[in-house]
C-alpha cells in the first residue's frame, strides 16, 4: 500500500518570494510562510507557537508568486513534503524539508490581493488549474444534481 504525502498550511509569507529563472527556463519561486497557534498554559497565560515553513513553487504557480505575493500576505498552500540533501563547503551534509506545492490560493481581505479590484479569484493549481476553471464555470448547473 503506498503512503500519503499530503501537507495544508494557512499563514502569511515573512518575506518577499525568492524567484529564479533555471537555465532550461522554467521558474521557481521560494517562499518563507509563518504559521501560528496559540494555547493558554497551565499559569493562565496566553502563549503564541510560530512555525516557519519553507515552500516551493515551480512554473505556473511561481509566476503567480511572482506577481500577486509580498510579504505579509495571507496563502493558502497544498502540497507535499520533499527532504533535499547536500554537502557543504565543509564536506559536511546537510539536509532541508520544504514544501513543494501544488496547489496555492491568496487569501485576505480582498484590498490585499492587487487583481481583486476587477473580480479576478486569486486561486492557481499545478496540474488542476483548467480543470477548475470548467468545474467553477459549470458549478452552479452541476450542483442541482446532487441528491443531498
Amino acid at each position: 500500500m503506498a503512503g500519503v504525502n499530503k501537507v495544508i498550511i494557512v499563514g502569511n509569507l515573512g518575506i518577499d518570494p525568492e524567484i529564479k529563472t533555471l537555465e532550461s527556463g522554467a521558474k521557481l519561486a521560494r517562499l518563507s510562510i509563518a504559521t501560528s497557534e496559540s494555547y493558554m498554559n497551565k499559569e493562565g497565560h496566553r502563549i503564541e507557537q510560530t512555525e516557519w515553513h519553507r515552500v516551493i513553487l515551480w512554473r505556473g504557480l511561481a509566476d503567480i508568486a511572482e506577481r500577486y505575493l509580498s510579504k505579509g500576505k495571507q496563502v493558502y498552500i497544498e502540497g507535499k513534503l520533499r527532504t533535499r540533501s547536500w554537502k557543504d563547503q565543509d564536506g559536511n551534509d546537510r539536509y532541508a524539508t520544504e514544501i513543494v506545492a501544488d496547489n496555492m490560493q491568496l487569501l485576505g481581505r480582498p484590498s490585499d490581493n492587487q487583481s481583486s479590484a476587477s473580480g479576478e479569484r486569486q486561486q492557481a493549481s499545478a496540474p488542476k488549474a483548467q480543470a477548475q476553471a470548467v468545474q467553477q464555470a459549470a458549478g452552479s448547473d452541476a450542483d442541482d444534481d446532487l441528491p443531498f
